[in-house]
């Protein structure tokens, strides 16, 4: 009888290849390979935003209202066009990055921290790339002298009123905490199911009204001592709370 001899695992020829484990970074790296969702998708949406202002001061034009004068100015940087367009897309991509991405990452090894971690991070080089765009149009915006035509897009009151560091703020804070709470729906539709987003959505639904009848005796006080600072903070606030409930919720998710 002849027996074969171990093999030497020393050596490197036979020694067992480690298996690199999956990072943060490379979830980032993942979650970015929809380039033209990721980097055009917003300057698209801005542009459109510009395209529509466009239309409707044109129709305010027709009307005898005239660029420059005071009555078309404070119209025009109320113009809440971008606070109603760029939540739309970012919640949309928000519960993309997880619901669609989640069961890949998953399959090439990737821990549910290490992905929760990563996303995270990808929310927020996103929400860097939303504000750095909008402090350029912004830039452009005021070179142009309001695009040449008296168009308010970034000069505008829900954006910090043409301050640079509250536009970026804005967006950036803003961006990031819309992006989180999509996260947070697509992780609960992954581990419930359909009834998952529905029951997250009767709850914080009814958070919302309990908190509206506690404060509604104090909205007065509220609004003579408001600080913009309390939005940063509310947006802080629910950045933390959605990252934090989509990784409970995937710990014990299944891939379906």
């Amino acid at each position: 009888m002849t027996t074969t001899a171990a093999p030497d695992l020393d050596t490197p020829a036979q020694a067992p290849t480690a298996v690199r484990a999956v990072s943060a970074l490379d979830v980032v790296a993942l979650q970015t390979t929809k380039r033209f969702m990721t980097f055009a998708v917003p300057l698209v949406t801005l542009g459109l935003v510009l395209v529509v202002s466009a239309v409707i001061a044109g129709f305010f034009y027709q009307l005898g209202s005239r660029p420059g004068t005071p009555e078309w100015v404070s119209n025009s940087r109320n113009n809440p066009g971008v606070l109603w367009a760029l939540p739309g897309f970012l919640g949309y991509y928000g519960v993309q990055s997880v619901a669609t991405t989640f069961p890949l990452a998953l399959a090439l090894g990737t821990g549910r921290r290490a992905f929760t971690t990563g996303t995270l991070a990808f929310h927020g080089l996103l929400s860097a790339y939303v504000a750095v765009a909008g402090l350029a149009l912004l830039g452009v915006e005021r070179l142009t002298g309001q695009w040449f035509v008296g168009l308010y897009l970034m000069d505008v009151v829900v954006l910090g009123g043409g301050d640079p560091l509250r536009l970026v703020a804005v967006l950036f804070l803003g961006s990031l905490a819309v992006l989180s709470l999509g996260a947070l729906f697509a992780a609960a539709w992954v581990r419930l199911g359909a009834r998952g987003p529905l029951l997250l959505g009767l709850g914080s639904g009814a958070l919302l009204a309990v908190s509206a009848l506690l404060l509604a005796p104090h909205l007065g006080e509220l609004a003579v001592s408001f600080r913009p600072w309390w939005l940063a903070a509310l947006a802080a606030l629910v950045t933390a709370v959605a990252c934090t409930g989509e990784l409970v919720l995937l710990r014990r998710a299944s891939v379906r």
